[in-house]
């Protein structure tokens, strides 16, 4: 393991210490509870968004705390989910009065533990709605999408959510607007080498170096294809056939698109890729109205990269492109 840290047991103390250290105009600690990170200066008068899961991703979770976007996120140790403690102290920290949204990732772990948070938080009188994103279109059918795993596709729906609340909406506005947009993603990855967690200190799973796998979970779920490594543009036309085949897109519609390194797949891969995928899109006169690209949910060092569709309409166009302020989203 080559890895410039300190004690692996401190990781996740030092690197969101260094977050708050490096953005102190955008995050920091709540005064009750370190693992929570809030806004530097909170906000008044709306509903608090929150977000939470396990390190290892950044900036999903914690860096999409900011204006505009999440007001508070709990952090769970590497891969692990925050505790029920550390979830309620977030909600607390971005209520306002007027309700929170939380909006997570599909995993047994964080599901349970918002739920019991929420209960906690709503015997004080905090009144709480939930967002569960599932855009993964490889971790079950169409038929049964509400298993899906939440990858990349759910800092679309902080953006739109985090949005939406800033111009004072109440939380039924918000969790309608939220889940309007979380019904219109669908993302799809590929992976090429693991990480390696820092107290594991050995990879996440094991693959050839001639090989790759489609639709591998970013905690190294099994994904459902095994395959040699292939070119890029035959590999972007299968992922992208794949997400379109789930999606039912026409020419009418419109679609932002973002492609996310897992970690260590460089920008310029990434672009090759955006190439493709809007030459696949052009042929089918869909519209691309924005693309994103860059790391914005990552698995530590993982090589791959991830494609997301957001199926974009007036309303949600005028959130996700509405101006807020984190050092990892740029409008």
């Amino acid at each position: 393991m080559k890895k410039i840290i300190n004690e692996p047991s401190n990781f996740v103390e030092e690197s969101i210490e260094g977050l708050v250290k490096s953005h102190p105009d955008i995050y920091a600690f709540a005064p009750d509870n370190k693992r929570v990170i809030t806004r530097a200066k909170k906000s008044s008068n709306k509903v608090g968004i929150v977000s939470g899961g396990g390190s290892g991703h950044l900036p999903v979770f914690t860096g999409y705390v900011g204006k505009g976007l999440l007001d508070a996120c709990a952090v769970g140790s590497v891969f692990a989910s925050p505790s029920v403690d550390q979830i309620a102290s977030a909600i607390r920290n971005a209520d306002n009065g007027s309700g929170v949204l939380c909006v997570l990732g599909n995993y047994g772990g964080d599901v349970m533990n918002f739920e019991m948070a929420a209960e906690i938080v709503g015997s004080e009188g905090i009144k709480t709605k939930t967002v569960i994103v599932a855009d993964d279109i490889a971790s079950a059918s169409n038929e049964e999408k509400l298993k899906r795993r939440g990858i990349a596709g759910m800092i679309f729906v902080f953006k739109i959510a985090g949005s939406i609340a800033e111009t004072g909406a109440s939380l039924e506005e918000t969790f309608n607007t939220a889940s309007s947009a979380n019904n219109n993603i669908r993302t799809l990855g590929v992976a090429l080498s693991p990480c390696i967690l820092p107290e594991a200190g050995k990879p996440t799973f094991e693959i050839n170096d001639d090989e790759i796998e489609i639709g591998m979970g970013i905690h190294g779920e099994p994904g459902i294809k095994r395959e040699k490594l292939r070119k890029a543009d035959p590999l972007i036309d299968d992922l992208c056939k794949r997400i379109l085949d789930d999606f039912k897109l026409n020419d009418k519609d419109q679609v932002c698109v973002m492609i996310n390194s897992l970690g260590a797949t460089p920008l310029e891969e990434l672009y090759i890729i955006s190439k493709r995928v809007h030459e696949n899109f052009s042929k089918l006169k869909i519209e691309i109205t924005k693309t994103y690209v860059g790391r914005y949910a990552t698995s530590m060092e993982m090589a791959g990269m991830s494609i997301t569709i957001l199926k974009i309409n007036d309303n949600l166009k005028k959130y996700l492109f509405a101006k807020s302020e984190c050092p990892f989203w740029n409008n």
